[in-house]
């Protein structure tokens, strides 16, 4: 027959706080363990000459806290499978901020081990008395050692337990800074509602870690925000601009936008970006794509107005995409290289695709797309079904057709042929695996990088440029060639 573990609380402070259904359990059970001896209620349980065990040993055996619980769980489980009653207490109440007392009931259910959780004082009841915390104004419990930034919400009032040393203090305030400025007030809070034992200290939160203030009973404490620099750097915040500009009282040219008209401004926003990112600008990289993620919540604002999409949508979508076609992260596959990753990536994407209405090979490439990107993934699809040169050489040879017959068509017939050439190019690209895009771009600041040089030249000999000749203009141009190349 299995044994019973009952778990009670010890409550958040000394004997004064242990709530007498707690002290009758303690003194009638014969198998006693503690998680931790230190707690203020220890002392008096000696006193009291109740026997106990503590698991205070296992936290010098294991090097994280995890490994901690699951093995202070698995002695408990242990017991229990052996037929043995235990009484399992646990610092403050067993459910708040207790992760033992969850793995508990997950497991014991697993191995058919009874689980029962009896009352115990929170330190909660006490913080919200001695920090005057209202807690119907909305407030978050968080723990120190297994904090995650992007649950910090600045508009409650944030309560963070578990800060057991100066070492646990300093990854807190890292995190703590990727939401709240350095000199924010945080409120370090020690043994609170235990007599002789509290301490409450307001400091900045650059100098959290600077000072030995923290015990098993330390808690960090942030008020509710109103700082814009916090508020800024949300997405909700964002979001809401966004709906405010197109608000009936909002921005007139914002609430004019449709899908339609905002098309050329997305590709504007990412072209200025991508010129960012080849000029390793990293201010301008943050403030471009700024500009982008604009016309996506724009676009995302205008359909959630009309009622076919939000935000929440797109996010929705992209997130189980991404989830969907990663499957060697995500799931069993296996994928060792990029290039694995892009087979099972378009294997994927080809299967989502079987229930859709037939198509022809190259369709699904916008026809909006800059005149370059539509030709090389136009020549990418058609690759996939043979429909491409072996190697470069073939597209030599097609290109020097191509450009001969250019030299030689007439006037009227020009553009078409310079589009066929143009066209082999970005062949002859994506066989040396190029960006053609990219190297075009490349090539236009690489002309307006030296252009800017000759016109120096020019002004140094004190000369307009429509003054010099063209064999001047040449040397010049050489010269401010040699200099990159001597640089490069």
């Amino acid at each position: 027959m299995r044994g019973k573990i009952t778990v009670i609380g010890l409550g958040p402070g000394d004997e004064e706080s242990l709530p007498l259904g707690s002290f009758r359990l303690l003194t009638e059970s014969a198998n006693i363990r503690l998680r931790t001896e230190k707690h203020p209620v220890v002392e008096w349980l000696r006193q009291k000459g109740i026997p106990f065990s503590s698991f205070d040993a296992v936290y010098e055996e294991k090097t994280d806290f995890p490994s901690v619980y699951d093995a202070i769980v698995d002695r408990l489980l242990q017991e229990g499978r052996e037929g043995k009653d235990i009484l399992y207490a646990v610092p403050g109440h067993p459910l708040v901020a207790e992760r033992t007392v969850q793995l508990l009931l997950q497991k014991g259910k697993e191995e058919n081990v009874a689980v029962d959780i009896r009352g115990g004082g929170s330190f909660l009841d006490a913080a919200f008395a001695r920090l005057q915390v209202d807690p119907v104004e909305g407030f978050s419990l968080l723990d120190a050692t297994d904090l995650d930034p992007d649950r910090i919400d600045p508009r409650l009032h944030v309560m963070i337990t578990q800060v057991y040393d100066r070492m646990v203090a300093s990854e807190l305030k890292l995190s703590l800074m990727e939401v709240f400025p350095d000199d924010t007030p945080v409120t370090v809070a020690s043994a609170l509602g235990v007599a002789d034992r509290e301490r409450i200290r307001v400091l900045p939160l650059y100098e959290l870690d600077r000072e030995d203030l923290f015990d098993n009973l330390t808690m960090v404490y942030i008020p509710p925000s109103t700082d814009e620099q916090v508020f800024n750097r949300r997405f909700d915040t964002l979001k809401g601009i966004i709906a405010r500009l197109r608000a009936p009282d909002g921005c007139p040219w914002d609430r004019k936008q449709t899908h339609e008209s905002l098309r050329p401004y997305l590709l504007e926003e990412s072209y200025e970006f991508l010129e960012a990112v080849a000029e390793e600008d990293v201010d301008a990289m943050a403030d471009e794509l700024g500009d982008v993620l604009l016309q996506v919540l724009l676009h995302a604002q205008i359909a959630s107005e009309e009622g076919t999409f939000d935000i929440r949508d797109v996010i929705a979508n992209l997130s189980e995409k991404m989830i969907r076609r990663h499957p060697h992260v995500f799931g069993e596959a296996q994928a060792e290289t990029a290039e694995e990753v892009k087979q099972n990536w378009d294997a994927i994407k080809a299967q989502e695709k079987e229930a859709a209405v037939p198509t022809f090979v190259l369709d699904g490439v916008p026809s909006e797309f800059p005149a370059m990107l539509r030709a090389v993934k136009l020549q990418k699809k058609a690759a996939k079904v043979g429909f491409d040169w072996e190697d470069p050489e073939g597209v030599r040879q097609k290109l020097l057709e191509e450009l001969d017959e250019l030299l030689k068509a007439p006037e009227e017939q020009r553009e078409e042929e310079l589009g066929d050439l143009l066209f082999s190019v970005v062949a002859l690209a994506r066989h040396f695996r190029v960006d053609p895009e990219q190297a075009l771009l490349s090539a236009c600041r690489k002309f307006v990088r030296r252009f800017h040089q000759v016109e120096a030249k020019a002004q140094a000999a004190g000369r307009s440029l429509q003054d010099c000749s063209l064999e001047e203009l040449d040397r010049w141009w050489d010269e401010a060639k040699e200099e990159e190349q001597g640089e490069g």
